[in-house]
């Protein structure tokens, strides 16, 4: 599914990207795919007492080398945290300019049931700008009211173990109950459970083009 594509993962804030699919991200480096990832915010207003207002910057940086994106495929943006829906239209325009640059196969981007008044927005105009790309919305459990389990793509234990080391990379965000190595490797355990596998993530079908 994943071989040979081009994947683009839309992240309202550093760090949303490998929470919602870092295992298959994983997975799809070692299909073949060309995996681009856009964080819109680094969330400088929130960065812990004691850290450079980059961090989260330095963080992104770090966890997607992990997870072997390109530097060149990394695209960060700088919008202020939790007031994205202030600059909607000029999200949506630079959604339509990387559409134009990379014409993705395939967008994951959070849920359009997620809570998150940032995750609200990059769901809503990726919609908008990627009208000729399958969508899957990935799952912040902690954010989504509900969330429908619509597809499932498995995964092996390294590719959770890489998300886990990804996010270990956010020493601002460690002790967080959704950081914690034992949930990533539990979420994907229960998913995988699901489908009668030892992991997998799951995704919120928004359009699928075959």
């Amino acid at each position: 599914m994943l071989r040979e594509r081009k994947v683009l993962v839309l992240a309202p804030h550093t760090d949303d990207g490998e929470l919602g699919c870092g295992a298959t991200i994983a997975r799809a480096q070692d299909e073949g795919a060309t995996v681009f990832y856009a964080a819109f915010s680094t969330a400088e207003e929130s960065v812990p007492e004691g850290f450079p207002r980059n961090q989260l910057e330095k963080e992104v940086r770090k966890a997607t080398r992990i997870l072997k994106i390109k530097p060149d495929n990394l695209l960060i943006y700088k919008y202020e945290v939790r007031k994205l829906n202030y600059v909607r239209q000029e999200i949506l325009e630079e959604l339509i300019k990387i559409r134009e640059r990379i014409n993705p196969d395939l967008v994951f981007l959070p849920s359009l049931r997620d809570i998150h008044q940032d995750h609200q927005v990059i769901a809503a105009e990726g919609l908008r700008a990627f009208k000729n790309s399958s969508l899957l919305g990935y799952e912040l459990i902690w954010n989504n009211r509900t969330f429908d389990t619509d597809c499932f793509i498995m995964v092996q234990p390294k590719h959770v173990a890489l998300k886990i080391k990804a996010l270990q990379a956010y020493v601002t965000q460690q002790g967080k109950g959704f950081m914690e190595p034992a949930f990533i490797e539990a979420m994907a355990r229960v998913r995988g459970t699901q489908i009668g596998v030892e992991y997998a993530e799951a995704f919120e079908v928004i359009r699928w083009i075959i």
